[in-house]
């Protein structure tokens, strides 16, 4: 049996390590998140992008969306679809909407986040990759709290 606040940090890893490789600034990742005016969660992530034209806002903000789950899932083991696991609706969710800036069809959307969710657990299932995952998952296990620099030094590290 895996344990839930190990699982919320590699949950958290996994979407900060996709904005830091997607070109993102990582204001702050955390498993321990404030309780404001927002749903209630178990991690929360702070992202600074770049301009960019929509379509590849959408794709960088579907790619973090899903590369939370995506990382669970190869954590635990378990192959889940995103779209049926409960503790990530709101991943999923957000990707969805996202996605609908650039696909209406809902069939064409769903296969369009099925992909890119094979995509991310491929990129994930590398060694190097997952090793820079781990590494985010143990400092956030260790410190509840990451800043930006904090987390572009570890990715950086992993993927030289």
């Amino acid at each position: 049996m895996f344990d839930s606040d190990e699982i919320t940090c590699y949950h958290e890893a996994g979407h900060a390590f996709m904005a830091v490789r997607l070109g993102g600034w990582v204001q702050e990742v955390t498993v321990d998140p404030d309780n404001d005016d927002r749903p209630a969660r178990t991690g929360d992530l702070s992202v600074q992008w770049p301009p960019a034209q929509l379509k590849l806002s959408v794709e960088r903000e579907v790619s973090v969306a899903l590369a939370g789950p995506v990382a669970e899932m190869i954590y635990t083991g378990e192959p889940f679809h995103p779209a049926t696991v409960a503790e990530w609706s709101a991943d999923w969710s957000a990707a969805w909407q996202v996605a609908e800036d650039m696909l209406s069809d809902h069939a064409r959307r769903m296969a369009y986040l099925e992909e890119v969710t094979r995509l991310i657990h491929r990129q994930f299932s590398n060694d190097r990759i997952w090793s820079a995952i781990a590494a985010l998952a143990d400092e956030l296990s260790a410190h509840e709290r990451l800043e930006g620099a904090d987390v572009a030094e570890i990715v950086t590290t992993w993927m030289r």
